[in-house]
């Protein structure tokens, strides 16, 4: 009688999960670029400096300052729920000062890297 056995070393499939893992960074490092991309395009049509985008918390404080809002106030993001309002509503101060709906603003916020490459690269003229 022959009797067969397996070894599982732990290793079988770490070549699936390597490449699963190396996937998703992909993806996010992709979905990140297109991000800055579209808030760069858009913080320049609005008269900021581009690279203000890659500055952490200074381009929270000009995304404030493009929705009309005082630029200090982005510090609202820092009390837990009262930053999902204020998100919501600097999305749809954004929307309203390029010319667009409230519904558009909304839609910043759900989707923002499509909404902002459309702000950037669209016709739309910024409205102080």
């Amino acid at each position: 009688m022959t009797y067969y056995t397996t070894y599982d070393n732990g290793y079988s499939n770490f070549g699936l999960l390597a490449s699963l893992g190396i996937g998703f960074w992909l993806i996010y490092i992709a979905f990140w670029v297109v991000a800055i991309i579209a808030l760069w395009k858009m913080y320049e049509k609005a008269g900021k400096p581009g690279w203000a985008v890659l500055v952490p918390f200074y381009n929270e404080y000009v995304l404030f300052e493009i929705a009309g809002y005082d630029g200090w106030m982005f510090l609202l993001l820092l009390v837990p729920f009262v930053n999902i309002v204020f998100y919501f509503l600097v999305g749809i101060n954004i929307a309203k000062k390029f010319g667009r709906s409230t519904a558009f603003g909304v839609f910043l916020l759900v989707l923002f890297p499509i909404g902002y490459l459309m702000l950037g690269f669209n016709k739309d003229e910024y409205n102080a």
